[in-house]
């Protein structure tokens, strides 16, 4: 949830500023239904008890389908950037049976207990890759603890990127002169 907060504050904080996220919102993406299906997987995978190897078999999918998506959309500034992070956890995800490594001390740190439920980040006995994994904490007791990984950082620089690049000043039109000049 921590990354997903992220994004969506991201996405809001041109209008901080006083400026829209146009290049964002009237891009004409192709196939973002890639990344709303990647999105609602992911949150399957991670709230539903699923069987033994569908929960990691998902987990794994849920990034291809946003490689897809940053493939097919990769003109649009940031998405390479939100792609290379995709890229980043999802093979170190495919390399570790499913799930992103995250050290000790950062889950301690974010204080998780994620010991009976499928996590799409735990302590993995030698894990492939750990460097990659969830080894930064958000902590508790701040909202959202939570653990990330590099490729995370990633992903959240390129909605930032994707978010200011074409904004607008808010109250001004696509069309009007002043527009043109922002």
């Amino acid at each position: 949830m921590l990354i997903l907060a992220l994004c969506l504050i991201a996405v809001a904080s041109p209008l901080v500023a006083g400026r829209w996220p146009a290049g964002l919102l009237l891009r004409s993406w192709r196939w973002p239904i890639l990344v709303w299906a990647a999105l609602l997987t992911q949150i399957v995978v991670i709230d539903v008890a699923l069987p033994e190897p569908w929960a990691e078999i998902l987990h794994v999918g849920t990034y291809v389908a946003a490689l897809v998506f940053a493939w097919l959309n990769r003109a649009a500034p940031g998405v390479l950037v939100v792609g290379a992070g995709a890229l980043l956890n999802g093979v170190t995800i495919a390399l570790n049976g499913g799930v992103l490594p995250a050290s000790a001390a950062a889950i301690e740190a974010a204080g998780l207990d994620r010991e009976h439920e499928f996590a799409n980040s735990a302590v993995v006995a030698d894990p492939v890759l750990p460097w990659l994994g969830d080894v930064f904490a958000w902590p508790a007791p701040l909202p959202l603890a939570n653990t990330f990984s590099v490729g995370d950082v990633l992903i959240v620089a390129g909605v930032v990127i994707a978010a200011w690049a074409g904004t607008r000043r808010l109250g001004r039109s696509a069309t009007s002169p002043e527009a043109a000049r922002d």
